[in-house]
């Protein structure tokens, strides 16, 4: 028998009208800003390779002729970077994208995300405007800027760049079993101490960018040489040490992009998970010619979340996945 609570939304009525004062605001901004809105597939015929996301396989028999395939999105980039290569000019769009295995206080596997790009941008002149976006919205101050270089090294103690598998495995043990630990791999590790160490230290400090990744952080992303390392022009915005976008200046090039995407899945070969086919639309787009753009990713439910000060992803959610 099913307990009477069970029908009603975890979110309260003033949230979800917050909700929609949010959605009504990002819409106004980019209107402002002439930035075309935009709506692509929530079910695909491809997933991603990134062996840092899991899709939800969807068993439609309308995709591919009938025979029964597609995923569910785990992000409208692919889709959104073929409109760019068809001239779409700056799009945005806001849409539903699901991960599969993430549910937590700041995780539903479904969830609401903003994305845009911007042709003739870099990264720098794209963090400029999420931070219009980000602090206009929240009332906040404008973002400072933090490399993840000195981000590691003023509260892990070591250079990410420069430091041995062997140490950064070491410093994991604080935490993990040292088997544990190894199977982590450096970037494992060095996302466990951005957890651990970095991102507490974060939430004492106003809004902050994390600037210039490891390259394969960022399989996305154009890279450059910086202060003697190879960096990936990727940043990403905390409020609060809580991680609300990932923006990336995008990667053009198809030998680059299709070389990355054999490289996603041998990690993925080698963790256990499986292979995942290559999205050749996506990949004809990058030939056909995308404009030189920066883009970024952001969690309107996490933005919401520090809007009404909730530190629980339910709050703003009319029916997370236990009430879906």
């Amino acid at each position: 028998m099913t307990d009477a609570f069970e029908w009603q939304p975890s979110a309260s009525l003033s949230a979800l009208k917050s909700r929609a004062d949010q959605l009504a605001w990002v819409r106004g901004f980019f209107a402002q800003r002439g930035v075309l809105e935009v709506e692509t597939p929530v079910l695909g015929r491809h997933g991603v390779t990134d062996p840092n996301l899991d899709g939800i396989y969807a068993n439609s028999s309308a995709l591919a002729g009938g025979a029964a395939g597609g995923w569910l999105q785990t992000s409208p980039e692919y889709h959104m970077k073929r409109l760019l290569a068809a001239g779409s000019g700056a799009i945005f769009q806001i849409s539903k994208v699901f991960r599969d295995g993430e549910r937590g206080r700041r995780h539903n596997p479904e969830f609401s995300m903003l994305e845009w790009y911007r042709p003739g941008y870099t990264d720098s002149e794209l963090m400029a405007e999420v931070g219009d976006l980000v602090c206009g919205w929240l009332g906040c101050a404008q973002p400072g800027v933090l490399s993840y270089r000195n981000a590691l090294y003023q509260y892990a103690g070591l250079d990410p760049f420069l430091a041995s598998d062997r140490e950064l495995t070491r410093r994991c043990e604080a935490w993990l079993e040292p088997e544990q630990a190894m199977k982590l791999g450096r970037d494992g590790c060095l996302d466990l101490l951005m957890s651990y160490l970095v991102e507490p230290a974060l939430a004492e400090h106003g809004p902050v960018f994390i600037t210039g990744y490891p390259e394969s952080q960022a399989a996305l992303a154009r890279v450059s040489e910086r202060d003697g390392v190879r960096q990936a022009h990727r940043f990403e915005l905390y409020v609060q040490g809580i991680e609300l976008c990932n923006g990336y200046w995008e990667l053009t090039e198809p030998a680059e992009q299709s070389r990355r995407f054999a490289v996603d899945n041998q990690v993925r070969r080698q963790s256990g998970k499986p292979e995942m086919a290559i999205d050749t639309a996506f990949l004809e787009a990058l030939k056909a010619g995308i404009p030189e753009c920066s883009g970024v990713a952001l969690g309107l439910d996490r933005l919401l979340m520090l809007k009404l000060g909730t530190s629980d992803i339910a709050d703003v959610l009319a029916f997370p996945i236990e009430l879906a």
